[in-house]
């Protein structure tokens, strides 16, 4: 078998040394043509870390992008630290990831799966079953973490594979396969609930936009694009309408154990983290005084409430879930470590004192406030549907929107800027193509009932279309909202 590119000792010794002297080499560079010698080191270390991510992985390239920000001399490490690990946002997914994960230790969540695609019309035949199951998925995305529902979903896929005795390319084994990984990805953008892109891309911006008002703008483009998804597949793919037997699938969810004491006030907790998430915001226009009260306590508090109640409310002489476990196998420590690493490197991008943010301003704020509001608009999107279907979602969330904001606030642009960041956040989220864009498709890319090549197909069309429905739907509500 040939070996992995970053296993291949020749492809390291190369690399990680060529990555390590451009972290550290930048801010050596003498100021050019206004950009300052700091500015360089910024940029450095991003492309840098950049490398080091794309090829090696995304957890010791993160630390190292911490450590390396922490010798720009205007920077330091207190500023690292505490735009880091300190900030509001880090602190939000830590316990957001803690709450989704007691959720996924229920039987609630299988148990949700099995009922979509046992109801009788999924039955019928399968372009309906295949339709409810992934209805079913993009359901429990919305408020559960990608690499969370994958991983819950992916062994209850493999089993009703098994039990419909299909072949490993059988089309509808493909399809659903297909199918689960673009809506784990699709669901992810819809809600800022457990889903670090968007929030990623408001915080960059320097934005305060409610979960409320992200999710009217958001859920609908997200639903139409899984109906465009579904018919796609269906379209290009064609699976036998008939001939898949449903017994063995029934059968499923009579293994499955029953929601007890402690899955029921587990789901309790839960639903008091989304009721204190969303209710709150729908009081803004009614009754001002309630939205004001809630509000003053940021989006931190609620999964900090459900973490301690899940801390502390006992069953059976033992708490809910225990601080020990969800720290070890329920927070995703890679992923928020690289959450930490964006979220400094996009501070040290709108520094004043570091001034790259200024060049920004003169250099492309110049060459586009010509522009179109709406070729903007079109630049912004496209940009960001590329980047995070090549790279990382959470670099693109974070620059595609620091540079956007940059360029919107200080021209005279008539583009709507908190639409326009939203629109970034949801289309971060949006990635099909390539297994570099997100670990659940790298898995499908990997499996028996799909390749690559067709992830990439298949993925790139979506991508297109994501682009097309946001310029079409997201931006007009966004313009309503806002």
């Amino acid at each position: 078998m040939k070996p992995k590119l970053k296993d291949n000792i020749i492809f390291r010794s190369i690399i990680i040394p060529l990555s390590l002297i451009l972290c550290f080499v930048g801010q050596f560079i003498p100021e050019t043509n206004g950009l300052s010698s700091e500015a360089f080191g910024v940029i450095f270390i991003f492309i840098g870390v950049l490398i080091l991510w794309l090829t090696i992985g995304i957890d010791r390239p993160s630390l190292l992008c911490l450590f390396a920000l922490g010798f720009i001399d205007s920077f330091g490490f207190n500023k690292v630290l505490s735009s880091s690990l300190g900030n509001s946002t880090f602190a939000f997914l830590l316990f957001t990831f803690i709450c989704t994960y007691a959720l996924s230790k229920t039987s609630l969540i299988k148990r949700i799966a099995l009922t979509f695609i046992n109801l009788k019309i999924a039955q019928k035949n399968s372009y309906l079953f295949i339709f409810f199951f992934l209805l079913g998925t993009l359901f429990l995305g919305l408020f559960i973490s990608p690499s969370v529902l994958f991983v819950v979903l992916l062994p209850i896929l493999n089993e009703i594979i098994a039990q419909l005795k299909l072949e490993k390319r059988d089309k509808v084994a493909k399809i659903l396969m297909l199918g689960l990984g673009f809506t784990v990805s699709i669901s992810s953008g819809m809600t800022p609930i457990a889903h670090v892109f968007p929030i990623l891309a408001i915080n960059a911006a320097n934005l305060e936009v409610s979960t409320f008002e992200y999710i009217a703008l958001a859920f609908p483009t997200g639903l139409v694009l899984f109906l465009l998804m579904y018919l796609l597949l269906i379209v290009c793919i064609r699976p036998k309408k008939d001939g898949l037997n449903f017994e063995n699938v029934a059968k499923l969810k009579e293994t499955t154990q029953k929601l007890d004491k402690k899955d029921i006030i587990t789901l309790i907790i839960f639903i008091l983290v989304l009721f204190l998430w969303i209710v709150p915001s729908l009081f803004e226009f009614i009754y001002y005084p309630i939205y004001e009260a809630f509000n003053k306590y940021g989006t931190i508090m609620p999964p900090l409430l459900g973490t301690i109640l899940l801390c502390i409310i006992r069953v059976d002489k033992k708490p809910l879930i225990s601080v020990e476990d969800a720290f070890k196998n329920g927070v995703p420590w890679g992923s928020l470590i690289m959450c930490a690493a964006t979220l400094a490197l996009g501070e040290a991008i709108k520094n004043e004192d570091i001034g790259l943010i200024t060049y920004l301003q003169s250099t492309l704020g110049n060459s586009l406030v010509s522009l179109p509001a709406l070729v903007l608009l079109i630049i912004f999107t496209l940009r960001a549907a590329v980047q995070t279907n090549l790279s990382s979602n959470m670099v693109t969330a974070t620059l595609v929107a620091t540079v956007a904001s940059t360029i919107l606030t200080s021209t005279f642009s008539t583009l709507n800027l908190e639409a326009t960041i939203c629109i970034i956040g949801m289309i971060a989220s949006f990635a099909f193509a390539t297994p570099p864009s997100m670990p659940h498709i790298a898995i499908i890319s990997a499996s028996e009932s799909t390749s690559t090549k067709e992830v990439f197909i298949y993925g790139s069309i979506l991508m297109v279309i994501s682009v097309i429905i946001s310029l079409l739907i997201s931006y007009p509500i966004g313009l309503l909202i806002f």
